[in-house]
């Protein structure tokens, strides 16, 4: 099996995939800082070290840039570019002169460029296409950047970002691989206010792949149903070739064909119709969260998107053996590692010793002061929601009220006093406390303590979002990289955080695993697409694409 991943970041759904078989044959992201974690791991080629000069190539073999500003030898400044500023391919410098370039490769550049090239060089699009010579691509999959239909995010519809769904189904179009995958933030199903009228964005991206001739099954899941550490909502779109679906709609159980017959519904009425107008039972969208559903999913190739549905991990399972000798590793992390650790490929005398602590664990620094409001949130954790809301709106400057009941509940705790030692409040100690909270106030009010025992929440890619459940401090890389399913032996590259203006543009360490496809999840979806090419294997009767083919195909299976 092969694939080709867009919007590829530092790797989490490529190397899900790999763990269940597929091979890469191309991979694609704008950013160079996440493509250099890629490269180091799926490569094992040090983009950074080439820039210091210390390894003895001089260039890499298979990270490619599509156009930069600067040469190949001056690897530093390339992964330090701004990608809003990099030129267009006719005027930049290009690591693609040869077809050969592409083949299992990692190219860095904007998806708007790269199907702009593809779209001028015949031999390399054929080539692609062809899967190099192994009779075609199997898959397509990517997750285009989600801010602007993220509901913690920026929230634009006319944001430049949301021009990335269709520039997926362009490249799709173009490769025509069997089956693709689009995944995203569920704010994509959220309706978008354009001059009074309702948009639905996900919607408009399936109608763009039916003009390619893909028939899409839209899907919301949760990553912790697949294994994961992390209360992670996601929304898929699963789109099938139109005589990949005819040919699997044979081999079809009755569940199944409840799954898959509303897409095809929804593709004949959008050819026909190509301005179709959104409507609830146009296009169903199959919600985990749903009982009805979930069954379906359960008997289905869908089944493991919800293996561990009745009891997922929690934040213990993932990092509880970080925190230092007391802690006990956990099934949740053997599991990491025997489904995905041999997977990466990073030079050896980077690879992980078992046993001893793993990369990317640097502990961060806090003050004291950001340590005494990381106790509160700790207390907060344990407390109803209504004790939650009095406390927040105090360390916003929005009130300076607290109730009786919520202080008898928050007396009962310990707090980091200013010399760093335990203290209580009294039973008389209402206005101390009001007071000891009005002195650790902060606008961050997304911040909180993760509560040990369950998923940690899907906000996870700055080191401010959650502190420890036990120690006065942030996450670090490695314990976000373990909720989120990459084992020890995934090694993060470049710079650790970023912010202000960099922000804009960088990737750093804490976001490339905050924006990643949890691997874990990653494997899932390589297990339902193993699944069906393998049906497609047994059927042996796939027509070649044409709509010759195609429509006497149909007609065949309707007769």
């Amino acid at each position: 099996m092969n694939h080709i991943e867009l919007f590829a970041g530092c790797g989490g759904l490529s190397l899900g995939l790999e763990s269940t078989g597929f091979e890469l044959l191309l991979a694609n992201e704008l950013s160079p800082m996440a493509a250099e974690t890629f490269a180091f791991n799926f490569f094992g080629e040090d983009l950074d070290g080439l820039a210091a000069g210390a390894t003895v190539r001089k260039h890499p073999a298979k990270t490619k840039w599509l156009s930069s500003n600067f040469a190949v030898d001056q690897m530093a400044s390339r992964l330090r570019e701004d990608p809003r500023g990099t030129p267009p391919v006719a005027e930049g410098i290009s690591d693609l002169q040869e077809t050969k370039d592409l083949k299992g490769s990692l190219v860095i550049g904007s998806i708007v460029e790269l199907n702009k090239w593809l779209a001028r060089n015949d031999d390399a699009l054929n080539a692609l296409k062809t899967g190099f010579g192994t009779g075609g691509v199997d898959l397509v999959s990517g997750g285009p950047p989600c801010q602007s239909f993220s509901m913690a995010g920026m929230r634009e519809y006319s944001n430049a970002r949301n021009i990335l769904p269709q520039e997926f189904a362009n490249f799709v179009k173009m490769t025509q691989p069997k089956m693709a995958l689009l995944e995203n933030v569920t704010g994509i199903l959220r309706p978008f206010d354009v001059d009074g009228e309702k948009v639905y964005a996900w919607f408009e991206v399936a109608k763009a792949f039916v003009g390619a001739n893909y028939v899409p099954l839209c899907l919301h899941v949760n990553a912790k149903f697949a294994g994961v550490a992390q209360n992670r909502p996601r929304f898929l779109m699963v789109l099938f070739r139109k005589d990949v679906y005819l040919s699997l709609a044979q081999t079809c159980s009755e569940d199944e064909r409840a799954l898959m017959a509303p897409s095809k519904q929804f593709y004949d009425r959008a050819k026909a119709d190509p301005s179709l107008a959104y409507s609830a039972d146009e296009l169903p969208c199959f919600d985990v969260a749903n009982a009805r559903h979930l069954s379906l999913f359960r008997n289905s190739f869908l089944s493991p998107l919800v293996k561990f549905c009745d009891k997922p991990y929690s934040v213990r399972d993932a990092i509880d053996d970080l925190k230092g000798k007391s802690g006990a590793r956990s099934g949740y992390v053997d599991y990491l590692d025997s489904s995905l650790a041999r997977h990466t490929r990073v030079p050896a005398i980077y690879a992980h010793v078992p046993g001893k602590a793993p990369k990317n664990h640097d502990l961060r620094r806090n003050s004291p002061l950001v340590q005494r409001r990381f106790r509160i949130y700790q207390v907060l954790s344990t407390l109803p929601r209504k004790v939650q809301r009095e406390v927040k709106a105090i360390l916003s400057g929005d009130s300076l009220v607290l109730s009786d009941e919520s202080f008898d509940l928050l007396a009962k705790h310990q707090y980091v006093g200013a010399d760093q030692s335990r203290i209580k409040f009294g039973s008389s100690g209402k206005d101390e406390l009001i007071a000891f909270l009005l002195a650790h106030k902060t606008k961050k009010q997304t911040q909180k303590a993760l509560d040990p025992l369950v998923p940690a929440p899907a906000a996870l890619s700055i080191p401010d979002d959650a502190c420890h459940y036990e120690n006065l401090r942030t996450l670090s890389v490695r314990e976000m990289a373990r909720i989120q399913s990459f084992p020890d032996s995934f090694v993060f590259r470049s710079k650790v955080t970023t912010g202000g203006k960099m922000r804009k543009f960088e990737v750093p360490q804490y976001t490339q695993v905050g924006n990643a496809v949890p691997p874990l999840l990653g494997r899932a979806l390589g297990k339902i697409f193993g699944e069906l090419l393998g049906r497609l294997d047994k059927e042996s009767s796939l027509p070649s694409f044409n709509e010759s083919s195609l429509s006497r195909h149909e007609e065949t299976l309707q007769a």
